[in-house]
């Protein structure tokens, strides 16, 4: 089983955030980022940490952020099944 499927398993969704941050050089200007990371709802810990690694090492201030999470799968969802299909 791979990371991810693991991270599923437990509970983790994808998130998608929407970054406007204003260009260093000219504030008047916003530029978008898009960030996108397994993380758990409500609290988004991964996301948390990434914007506070933002607003403390890097030079373009935050305008907002908008996000959307989504499981993709959850414990009850997921079975293991016992069997092998060989074509050909």
């Amino acid at each position: 089983m791979n990371a991810d499927m693991e991270m599923m398993l437990k509970g983790y969704g994808l998130t998608t955030a929407q970054i406007l941050y204003r260009m260093p050089d000219h504030p008047t200007l916003l530029q978008t980022y898009i960030w996108q990371h397994y993380d758990l709802a409500p609290d988004f810990p991964e996301m948390r940490g990434f914007l506070k690694f933002w607003e403390e090492k890097l030079d373009g201030p935050l305008h907002s952020v908008r996000y959307v999470h989504r499981k993709l799968i959850a414990a009850n969802e997921w079975r293991a099944l016992k069997g092998e299909f060989i074509l050909h």
